[in-house]
């Protein structure tokens, strides 16, 4: 008998793979956070930057289980770049002295905010510019 968790880990690494590829990160800038919500897995794929090695949230979906989420999240990220606009936000951490500009893909401006924000205190960033940015 096929032991079906050992197959539901081997589809997921699959689907994360393919993520990975898609997005063209390495595997230690990019995240896979799983919880519970409302009855449903909910997964939040967080970046990493290198540069100034802070983490941001990419995107979040809810799925009926982890597989169901990851292919969820598979689709976003094919497809991403037609639906959601482009930000630029101009931020600097607290105690920090260099301006950094990170850029998001989000439905507004309020979405890029959290995405910049996901994580951690609103009062270790502070925010200088969010600029929507002009479709190329």
């Amino acid at each position: 008998m096929i032991d079906s968790s050992a197959d539901v880990h081997v589809e997921a690494a699959k689907i994360q793979k393919e993520i990975k590829g898609h997005l063209g990160l390495r595997s230690n800038a990019l995240i896979f956070e799983y919880g519970a919500f409302e009855g449903k897995v909910k997964l939040d794929l967080i970046t990493i930057n290198p540069k100034h090695n802070q983490s941001f949230l990419f995107h979040s979906v809810k799925g009926f289980d982890k597989v169901d989420a990851l292919n969820k999240m598979l689709e976003y990220v094919e497809n991403y770049k037609e639906k959601d606009a482009s930000y630029t936000i101009q931020w600097i951490a607290k105690g920090d002295k260099e301006l950094h500009t990170s850029y998001f893909r989000a439905t507004n401006v309020y979405d890029a905010l959290d995405k910049l924000y996901y994580g951690r205190d609103m009062n270790t960033i502070t925010v200088f510019s969010v600029v929507l940015n002009p479709v190329a």
